[in-house]
This record gives C-alpha cells, sequence and structure tokens, in this order.
C-alpha cells in the first residue's frame, strides 16, 4: 500500500513540475522565465534551461543580460554532451561579444568540444585537426593562461593520434599489397611527421613496397623500379644500421644487387 502511495505522490510530482514547465513557455514573465532557467541550469536540467534562455535571447537582444543568455546556452548544449552544437555557441558567443569577461573561457571550450569530437585514429581527423588549431589559438592569445599546460597536453595528444592515423592509412596500402598507393601514402607519412614513432616501420614498409613493385613489374620497369629500391634500402640502413628489419633488409638488397647485375657486365 506504501509503495502505492509512494508512487501516485511521485507522478503527481512529475505531473506537477512537467505542468508548471508549460505554464512557464507560455508566460509573458520575462524575470520569471530567466530565474527558472538559471535554476534548471543549475539542477543540471539542460535541455528545459536551453529551452527557456533561447527563448529569451531575441527578447533581451541588445541588453547586458544577452551576454549571460548566450553564454548559458553554449553550457546547456555542452552539459547535454551535444559538443557540437556546444562549440558552435562558443565560437558564435566569441563573434558576437568578443569584449566579453567570458570571451578567453569560450575560446578555450571551443577548443575542448572539437577535442571531446576527435573521433578514433581510422576516422576522419577534421575534428582533431580543428582542436588543434583552436588550442594554439588559445595558447597565442593568451599566453599567461593557467590552462596553458593543459591546451599543450591536448595538442601532444592530437597530434599523436593524426599520426597514427598517417601510419594506419599508409599501412592499409601496405598490408593490401597495393605497392604504388602505399609508396605515395608512406612517403606522405614519413614527410609530414618526420619525428614519427613509426619512422622505422614507415621506412621499412616502403622499402619493401618498393622492391615488391619492382619484382613484379613488367621487364622494361623493372631496372628503374630496382634503382629506387636500392636507393631506399641505402637510405633505411644509413638511418637505422641496426635495425628489427635488418635481416629482412639484408635479403631484398641481396635480390636487387643479384638482378642490377645482369646490366653491370662488360660488353
Amino acid at each position: 500500500m506504501r509503495k502505492i502511495v509512494y508512487l501516485f505522490l511521485l507522478f503527481a510530482f512529475v505531473l506537477g513540475g512537467c505542468s508548471e514547465y508549460q505554464k512557464l513557455l507560455k508566460s509573458n514573465d520575462n524575470p520569471l522565465k530567466y530565474k527558472k532557467a538559471v535554476e534548471y541550469y543549475n539542477a543540471e536540467e539542460y535541455v528545459k534551461a536551453a529551452t527557456l534562455f533561447e527563448e529569451l535571447l531575441p527578447i533581451y537582444r541588445g541588453t547586458s543580460k544577452a551576454e549571460t543568455i548566450s553564454y548559458y546556452i553554449s553550457y546547456c548544449s555542452y552539459g547535454s554532451g551535444d559538443y557540437i552544437s556546444a562549440g558552435y555557441f562558443f565560437r558564435n558567443f566569441l563573434k558576437t561579444f568578443p569584449d566579453s569577461p567570458y570571451s578567453e573561457e569560450s575560446l578555450y571550450m571551443s577548443a575542448y568540444c572539437y577535442y571531446l569530437e576527435s573521433p578514433k585514429p581510422r576516422l576522419d581527423q577534421t575534428s582533431t585537426k580543428d582542436a588543434i588549431d583552436a588550442f594554439q589559438l588559445y595558447i597565442n592569445r593568451y599566453p599567461n593562461s593557467t590552462r596553458i599546460p593543459k591546451c599543450n597536453d591536448y595538442i601532444d595528444e592530437m597530434q599523436d593520434k593524426l599520426v597514427l592515423k598517417s601510419y594506419l592509412s599508409a599501412r592499409n596500402y601496405y598490408d593490401r599489397e597495393h605497392f604504388p598507393a602505399a609508396i605515395v601514402s608512406l612517403q606522405n607519412s614519413i614527410k609530414d611527421y618526420p619525428g614519427s614513432s613509426y619512422r622505422e616501420d614507415l621506412m621499412f614498409m616502403l622499402l619493401e613496397s618498393r622492391f615488391e613493385l619492382a619484382s613484379k613489374s613488367v621487364a622494361d620497369k623493372k631496372r628503374e623500379r630496382y634503382n629506387l629500391a636500392k636507393e631506399e634500402y641505402f637510405s633505411f640502413v644509413d638511418e637505422f644500421p641496426e635495425s628489427k628489419y635488418q635481416k629482412r633488409a639484408e635479403k631484398m638488397i641481396e635480390g636487387i644487387e643479384a638482378y642490377l647485375s645482369k646490366f653491370n657486365t662488360n660488353i
């Protein structure tokens, strides 16, 4: 019996709350709407708060309160986990209120929202690049901020993700034995990220891709491609003389030299 009474009271409470909110939406009492929107926000009822704030924004546009309302709207989206919208609102806030006391925080939050939207390395990394650019803009604009160490950490993390993305993309062509595409992708990865922790692996895959492409080429292209593979071998061993791939690299250069020796005999 007590359980039934409790459920009835709970239902009545929820229904009353909904009724109060519906009345607010229809009300013309804007100060009350604002007060309740802040209360909903503080109670983490972000959807209700955002709906009220969005109704109030055009009413208060051109007043000092519009700035605060826009700030709340940005954080309502953030609190709801809608980081794409939150980032948009924070950036829009910066454009609308560039001299606001909230502008520094809004710039940081716009960068952080990009960071939160950054996907797994195999997926498109537009948000990752946007996050790096936004954090760097924040660092340049507010060099004395206490958030700088955190921004640098996020940038390092995002750059590591781009390095991994580049490596995985190149490796994908290599693993599928699409050697012409692998060569281009591997070269780009090495060029774009010269300090990559995958550099040894990338350079070896480039060597092997050139070797395999040469060995599978038609006769009139073999010599040129084996010479390119030979150049790649010397670049690799110069940089990694004690590589974990040393034996495999030596086996390839033996095959390369064996083929090219046919053209070195005196006529």
